[in-house]
């Protein structure tokens, strides 16, 4: 029997990603409310989201459930999304110039086994003015984002270097995910 994907997500991001790859999957959202333990390492973090995003989402034995998440670190504190607009200058004001980490956990859960991983990419921003990031603000885009902005969008243009996989910091480390579901029987393109 063929074993179907699920995406407990209803990440824009994400869901464009799995479809880029030529993945057939439902999206079957969690709604559950994320509990993070800052006091663990970012890489545990994140691997515990995704986990409580993809347990918590109803499933049968033919299917595996995906679920991710993503944070922005910098020397160790974590950097979440922003509540409003204010917040979202601090924390682009607070990277600008500066290197930080992204780490993106994955969770793939089939009939009552989970296997996580995650991936840390570094990415480097270039020193940004006032003007800039207010004028990107502006634009609605950093809302929604861990860090406060989305590389595949507009974001992109304070990147200096990143050094890491790029898909990871979008949403998802896609070609690795791919690889892990292949072992769990989700069939994927020819």
């Amino acid at each position: 029997m063929k074993t179907a994907l699920v995406l407990a997500s209803n990440s824009p991001r994400r869901r464009q990603l799995l479809q880029e790859a030529g993945l057939t999957f439902t999206i079957r959202p969690s709604t559950i409310e994320e509990h993070m333990d800052q006091k663990l390492p970012p890489s545990k973090v994140v691997t515990d989201l995704a986990a409580q995003k993809a347990e918590s989402v109803p499933k049968n034995d033919e299917e595996v459930v995906l679920g991710a998440d993503t944070i922005v670190t910098v020397d160790g504190k974590i950097l979440g999304k922003p509540s409003n607009e204010e917040e979202a200058f601090k924390t682009l004001r607070f990277l600008s110039g500066r290197t930080h980490e992204v780490f993106t956990g994955v969770a793939l859960v089939k009939g009552k086994e989970t296997s996580t991983f995650y991936s840390r990419t570094e990415v480097t921003f270039y020193e940004l003015t006032d003007e800039e990031i207010t004028r990107y603000i502006g634009t609605g885009e950093p809302m929604d984002k861990a860090g406060s902005y989305g590389i595949q969008g507009k974001g992109a243009l304070f990147v200096k270097e990143i050094s890491g996989d790029y898909y990871a910091v979008v949403g998802l480390p896609l070609s690795k995910t791919v690889r892990e579901l292949k072992k769990l029987g989700v069939s994927l393109p020819q």
